[in-house]
């Protein structure tokens, strides 16, 4: 229809929900996503192949302009819009307020060519109110950020194409390098090796229970003649004291909590301080994917799926943010529930506003919030939100409107006892804050990732005043030895990351799947493990191009793309400078200064030999190195002995004693047990991609194929006996014939042991039952109804609480194609990565939630015979 207003946005959910704002004469098509990229070089048009963009598809040699293709799945889409466009007299680009909306912006622009006027139109919410305002506000495309953007996108191709081969030749094929992935491994693997660094040091506490008249409280022995006792922050990484201190020990710790049961105590002092806090800001991105961690088990992908869902539906505003300010209209909302739900008491005088948290915070967003001039109660949306994405609202509301709530406040108070045991002057002492108004805490606690000094302890405190004599009725001594550094989740990694200026919160979540999809980490439970394959990436890169992987110098690299987004810098001559080198430059940063002479080309052209065998080795003990060869890491000793290293032993848990069991169970693989008296041929017992087998030595000259049968789960490959080897192989057994003349076999399966009488198979219980079960038992079995299905149902492998967002009992069952974890509605396989006895009730949570944030897999649609094709084209 002529005369039409075409409105372009991302995706087609977001298409829906602003049709519904917008009056008749506009059109609303989805662009979803972007429409054309860089191509990989080797998809470049055959006569660009060997001229200058033949390398990056970027022309380093022309301002580093790029050549950019159509991706092969919109090539459909553009038609289309271009067909939209024939009957526009007005073009809006309404897509994101940000660098990589900007770009989409212009990218539509180049490849749609419109003859009629185009204005960009931005909004950081779906609501009827903004998309009104957006139309009435529109502009022209912000080059700047365009330049940004384009300037990030080639960088990206350049880093990537050039070091990437470097861990081709030098490691293995298929991997790769990255700005901020390589970074980020990095961070992984350095935490990693801290833990493996790590001496733990042993130092025992005493818990003493005091009683104050009809008051019976708990107290810690704090110190001893004067001198504190060590806790486990007193002690260094090696094991050492960091101070001085009274050090308890297992001889000193019981003896003193002996002295100290039965009596008496003098108050010392009692002293309070006031306690205060305020409510946390409103979210941002990176503080959302954390505290959608804590709370709700996600990872940082299902949270930013689940996020992107609200938002195109309008339920909150743009969640891709580093910004913690909150509109006016927005402040008014806020205030205007807490007042209703709480009071007008609940509010400070004036509303609280947030600064702009994040160094360089990107455009003029706002923090995540509800969207529109009310907010939707969480409880008016039940039925109308999926639980996933309810879940998530409610989490951004309960933020939104505690961070415009009074203080928390109340005071801390702290009891020390003196006492006198066994000749030794003992304080004991204990704390607690008590909250005289919650404020904010009403509605909201933000979760932590670890104890803080300001965090409130609540609990009951003794009513005892300075003088007053107390009765220690117990003392119990305790055991501690000190714990490594925790290692990252995708929480803390977040956190770190944008602590460090490393990327940008609205990649984090994509730099973290990279990382994953690499083979770089591996999740266990909701922690990073970096594999040893990450060991050796990373230390190729910190020996050969450590300015790369330099975290000042990456966050350096995301301040330089700041300023190309202010127009503060150009971005083609910042690319000169990164890729050739500035030798003229006197502002070369001090912790890059050589590579900023050399630039990103010469410094990989000029790296030198480098020794791979060096790269990928790890000595684990004296004559023992850990090797990561192209099947994976294995073990190796001088004499050649070698052992692979299961995927489920952590880098921190390799040592000597680990290191020493595998090279055994190595040297027991091709064990002979001995000669089978029936065939003559020598029956040997191997490791293979299924476990442990045993299986027979043929003739060179036979033809035959050489019997196998899988050892039993109760067997062990260094113990397992000629006789046994001869029974597994003796299977399938003959139990015996039946009455109605079926031969009943009992054979081991895929899926278990099982009986086989004709076409009717049944479950047994154990793999021994195969060798031992006779026809008397066998004919019991049939002589039960059949089971649907496999046999009788098994019982859960492991069983975990209740589903944060379905509220439904988690358990793990072993399911045809492996064991899974299920709330009796969403199913997920447990990845092979990781195993069912590791699985902890977090990663459960984690792993159900992102199943059902990407939503059911989509069925294929049938495939159309060639013939009915060709008729219909007829």
């Amino acid at each position: 229809m002529a005369g039409t207003k075409l409105v372009i946005v991302e995706s087609p959910a977001k298409a829906q929900t602003i049709k519904n704002y917008l009056g008749d004469g506009f059109v609303v098509e989805a662009s979803v996503g972007h429409v054309r990229d860089l191509p990989i070089p080797s998809e470049l048009p055959a006569s660009m192949k060997k001229g200058p963009y033949g390398k990056f598809a970027v022309n380093v040699d022309d301002g580093f302009k790029p050549y950019y293709q159509v991706n092969p799945d919109k090539k459909k889409k553009v038609t289309e819009l271009k067909r939209a466009l024939k009957d526009a007299d007005e073009l809006y680009l309404a897509t994101d307020e940000d660098r990589e909306g900007e770009a989409i912006a212009w990218h539509l622009l180049e490849v749609l060519k419109p003859k009629v006027p185009v204005k960009r139109m931005v909004f950081h919410e779906i609501t009827k109110e903004a998309i009104q305002r957006a139309l009435e506000n529109t502009r022209e495309i912000d080059q700047n950020l365009v330049d940004a953007q384009e300037t990030r996108r080639v960088l990206d191709r350049l880093f990537g194409w050039e070091v990437s081969p470097v861990l081709w030749k030098k490691v293995t094929r298929g991997l790769s390098a990255g700005r901020v992935q390589s970074v980020a491994t990095r961070l992984v693997v350095d935490r990693e090796r801290e833990r493996m660094s790590h001496v733990s040091a042993a130092y025992w506490s005493i818990k003493c229970g005091a009683t104050a008249g009809q008051n019976d409280f708990e107290a810690r022995v704090s110190a001893v003649d004067g001198k504190p006792v060590a806790t486990g922050s007193d002690f260094g990484p090696d094991g050492k004291l960091k101070k001085d201190a009274e050090v308890l020990t297992q001889t000193s710790a019981p003896e003193l909590a002996a002295a100290l049961e039965g009596i008496d105590a003098l108050v010392s002092s009692v002293t309070q301080k006031p306690y205060r806090r305020r409510p946390a800001a409103p979210f941002t991105t990176s503080t959302l994917q954390q505290e959608a961690s804590r709370k709700l088990k996600w990872n940082a992908s299902t949270t930013m799926r689940t996020a992107q869902t609200l938002y195109e539906s309008g339920h909150i505003t743009y969640m891709r943010t580093d910004s913690t300010a909150l509109s006016s209209q927005a402040l008014k909302a806020a205030r205007e529930q807490v007042s209703m739900q709480f009071g007008a008491d609940a509010l400070p005088e004036k509303p609280r506003v947030y600064g702009k948290m994040a160094k360089g915070a990107q455009e003029a967003h706002e923090a995540i919030r509800p969207s529109g001039e009310k907010f939707q109660h969480p409880k008016a949306l039940e039925g109308v939100l999926a639980p996933q994405q309810l879940a998530l609202y409610e989490l951004i509301w309960k933020r939104t409107l505690a961070s415009q709530m009074n203080d928390a406040v109340g005071y801390t108070a702290t009891v020390k006892l003196q006492a006198n045991a066994a000749g030794r002057e003992v304080t004991a002492s204990t704390s607690g804050t008590v909250i005289t108004d919650p404020g904010f805490r009403a509605l909201y606690q933000e979760s932590r990732d670890g104890k803080r000094k300001d965090d409130a302890q609540e609990r009951e405190l003794p009513n005892v005043a300075e003088g007053d004599i107390v009765q220690i009725a117990s003392a119990e001594a305790e055991g501690h030895e000190t714990q490594p550094p925790g290692r990252y989740t995708e929480a803390t990694l977040v956190k770190m990351m944008e602590d460090l200026g490393i990327g940008r919160p609205s990649t984090y979540a994509s730099t973290i799947q990279t990382i994953s999809d690499r083979g770089y980490v591996t999740h266990r439970g909701q922690y990073l493990v970096p594999t040893w394959l990450a060991f050796s990436v990373t230390r190729l890169l910190v020996e050969n191009l450590s300015d790369l992987v330099n975290y000042d110098f990456t966050a350096q690299m995301e301040e330089d793309l700041d300023r190309i987004a202010l127009g503060e810098e150009d971005g083609s001559a910042w690319l000169s400078g990164f890729y050739f080198g500035d030798n003229d430059s006197e502002e070369a940063h001090a912790e890059a200064e050589e590579f900023a002479k050399r630039g990103l080309r010469d410094t990989v052209a000029n790296l030198g030999d480098i020794d791979a065998r060096e790269v990928n080795s790890i000595p684990i003990a004296e004559g023992v190195t850990l090797r990561i060869g192209r099947y994976g890491p294995y073990l190796e000793t001088p004499d050649g002995q070698r052992a692979n290293v299961p995927a489920d032993i952590a880098p921190d848990e390799m040592n000597v004693k680990v290191a020493e069991e595998l090279l055994s169970e190595a040297a027991a693989d091709g064990r002979e047990l001995g000669i089978d008296p029936q065939s003559g041929n020598v029956l040997i017992v191997k490791t293979g991609r299924y476990g442990p087998y045993v299986t027979e030595l043929l003739p060179e000259d036979s033809k035959d194929k050489p019997r196998t049968a899988s050892l039993f789960k109760d067997m062990d490959v260094k113990t397992v006996s000629l006789e046994e080897a001869l029974l597994l192989l003796s299977l399938p057994r003959e139990v015996g014939t039946a009455p109605d003349g079926e031969v009943i076999t009992a054979q081991n399966g895929p899926y278990g042991p099982y009986l086989k009488k004709g076409k009717d198979s049944r479950t047994i219980g154990s793999e021994r039952q195969l060798l031992e079960i006779t026809l008397e038992e066998a004919l019991e079995i049939y002589s039960q109804p059949k089971q649907r299905g496999r046999g009788t149902a098994k019982p859960p492998l492991r069983e975990f609480g209740e589903d944060p967002i379905s509220g439904k009992k988690v358990v793990v069952k072993d399911g045809r194609f492996g064991p899974y974890i299920t709330d009796g509605t969403t199913n997920v396989t447990v990845p092979r990565s990781e195993s069912v006895e590791a699985l902890t009730e977090e990663r459960a949570f984690t792993l159900l939630a992102d199943k059902r944030a990407k939503g059911p897999t989509p069925k294929k649609a049938p495939a159309r015979r060639k013939s009915t094709a060709k008729a219909k084209k007829k």
